[in-house]
């Protein structure tokens, strides 16, 4: 039975860089970012982002994100795998633990969440379901 996680998420860090750029074509950057969670999810995390802005229409990204904290008072790291769509004002993300990564007391961690954002703000709400196997 799975149980749901619920946290705020704030950016401590955005570096973007493009790696390809041309006219015609849009642009590709990758991005690496550090998050803070606090509630049921607490801690710290790093990811790398994939980015592809065409010249028309949302980006589109993928990214693996290792957190390092507590999940539901157990302490460990996991990594989550993303694979998201965003424009200047929403963000929507497909989220997947990825199987095998857990440590410590979340050995175990299997979970999947979505993230849909809309607008700028200090933090952003954060859900994932999860059980352990």
């Amino acid at each position: 039975m799975s149980t749901t996680a619920k946290a705020i998420f704030s950016i401590l860090e955005w570096d973007e860089k493009s790696f390809h750029e041309q006219a015609g074509e849009g642009k590709m950057t990758r991005a690496h970012v550090r998050y803070r969670y606090e509630g049921d999810l607490a801690g710290e995390s790093t990811v790398e982002y994939l980015m592809a802005y065409p010249e028309v229409g949302d980006a589109s990204y993928v990214g693996l994100q290792r957190f390092v904290g507590t999940l539901a008072g157990k302490t460990g790291s996991f990594v989550l795998q993303h694979i998201g769509t965003a424009n200047q004002v929403d963000v929507f993300d497909q989220i997947e633990v990825v199987a095998g990564s857990a440590t410590g007391e979340l050995a175990g961690l299997r979970g999947h969440g979505k993230l849909a954002i809309s607008g700028h703000a200090e933090g952003y709400p954060f859900a994932i379901e999860y059980e352990f196997v």
